[in-house]
């Protein structure tokens, strides 16, 4: 789009500027008096030499503010200006003060002046122009126009209506580009805003500001991994109608998404009710924030679907769907991924399939994250051993952790004990322990405090 629009209109750096028109007319106008003065014989014939300079003079000018605009912009409009102010000046002396030659000047210098910079260059030439005016025929006198200073005023009354005019015409014109460049810049937007919606609001921002290039590229960077979807999903796809599955399933991706936004994530894709999410890229708090970000973000989305099954079940919808995740820290390959026409800003690896395999593995309404999530998020977060899992595509068992809570969710009374140290590791839920099962527990605590209290007094 950007490219067909300067393909059909030349550059803003390219078109004269308003202020070439304007002095263009101006000088116009002043070899029309000239001409006019000249042919009723208020000036003598030996004048027309100023005829060629007053037309090649615009011209001049112009390519000079063309060669030093970028340089020295203010200096080279501000010379300029005080130029046609000296030239003015001139020619109100050799008109003898005419009124209208006087005020026709006048306009064009004080229109020139505010179109390059408002009123900051007024107070500065249109009193230079008097004072020129003045110096010129104190310096060098002219002899009266006497009969023929009609003949100037007439003339100076019709180049001030041409200038007026023709100005109005350029104006009007201006107006209507950029009439049509703020309808194309609008249409443009609205496109960008639709094609944006395709993008995490964090790609999309860091391509637009530049940071981020949209050709192929790609970078080893430390992040998060989220992998989730929704257990019972295809078996419920087949008992409701599509209509009512559309409008669950984007309930749910909205609610999950805004989760998401919310604690920093970057959505990678959807991919029916999966959703892949990542942290670190393209900005970043450094790696054990974005996973406790990460983490975090997964509670509030368990939270949330028992929020969304309450209203499903209003709604006639008695389905007990659970959310299952998976999350892992490690080191991935992240950028644009694709060819020329299409590319896909996302991240490849190992660690990528290491989170889905988490997720594969979770239960209903389980978060599993990896030891090296664990160890980023554990002083924050309370987790405990779910135990080496395997999987297609592993090599190798990993050990997995399931989520509980936030500690400052948990509260100072509550059901939870866990330590984790070198030799000794424990977690106690005692809203889980059995009644039958207490002797047990207790009994083993005691054998194990035992234990310790001998190797204290050896």
């Amino acid at each position: 789009m950007t490219s067909a629009i300067s393909e059909q209109r030349p550059t803003p750096a390219s078109r004269p500027s308003h202020t070439y028109h304007a002095r263009t007319l101006a000088y116009a106008g002043i070899g029309a008096i000239l001409a006019t003065g000249v042919h009723g014989h208020a000036f003598s014939p030996d004048l027309l030499w100023m005829l060629p300079y007053l037309m090649i003079y615009p011209h001049f000018a112009q390519a000079l503010d063309s060669f030093f605009r970028r340089r020295y912009p203010s200096a080279i409009k501000r010379t300029l200006l005080l130029v046609d102010a000296m030239h003015n000046g001139a020619f109100i002396a050799l008109s003898g003060l005419s009124l209208a030659p006087y005020l026709m000047l006048l306009l064009s210098v004080g229109a020139t002046a505010f179109i390059i910079d408002r009123l900051n260059y007024l107070p500065l030439t249109l009193p230079l122009l008097n004072v020129a005016a003045l110096l010129y025929l104190v310096l060098l006198p002219l002899e009266s126009t006497g009969p023929y200073s009609l003949v100037l005023d007439l003339s100076g009354i019709v180049g001030m209506a041409l200038y007026a005019c023709v100005n109005a015409c350029h104006m009007h014109r201006q107006g209507l580009h950029l009439a049509q460049s703020h309808a194309e810049m609008e249409a443009m937007q609205s496109r960008i805003i639709c094609l944006a919606r395709y993008l995490s609001p964090q790609i999309s921002e860091s391509i637009f500001s530049g940071k981020h290039h949209t050709r192929e590229e790609t970078r080893r960077s430390k992040l998060t991994v989220f992998f989730s979807d929704i257990k019972g999903f295809s078996e419920l796809s087949e008992e409701l109608e599509a209509e009512a599955l559309t409008d669950m399933l984007n309930q749910y991706l909205d609610e999950m998404s805004k989760i998401a936004l919310e604690h920093g994530g970057t959505i990678d894709k959807f991919v029916g009710d999966c959703i892949m999410v990542f942290f670190g890229d393209p900005s970043s708090n450094g790696t054990r924030a974005d996973a406790i970000s990460a983490v975090s973000m997964a509670i509030a989305m368990r939270k949330r679907m028992s929020a969304l099954r309450r209203q499903w079940r209003i709604r006639g919808m008695d389905c007990p769907l659970e959310v299952r995740m998976g999350i892992h820290t490690g080191y991935c390959s992240v950028g644009n991924f694709g060819t020329e026409a299409r590319m896909d800003y996302t991240i490849i690896g190992r660690e990528v399939n290491l989170a889905s395999r988490l997720e594969n593995a979770a239960e209903a309404g389980e978060i599993l994250i990896s030891h090296k999530t664990y160890a980023l998020i554990r002083k924050v977060i309370m987790c405990h051993s779910r135990g080496p899992i395997s999987g297609k595509g592993l090599s190798r068992q990993i050990q997995a952790y399931q989520v509980i809570d936030l500690y400052r969710e948990l509260g100072a009374h509550n059901g939870f004990v866990e330590h984790d140290m070198p030799g000794f590791s424990m977690y106690l839920d005692t809203n889980d322990v059995r009644i039958r099962d207490r002797e047990r527990i207790i009994t083993a605590l005691q054998q194990a405090a035992s234990k310790l209290q001998g190797l204290k007094r050896t």
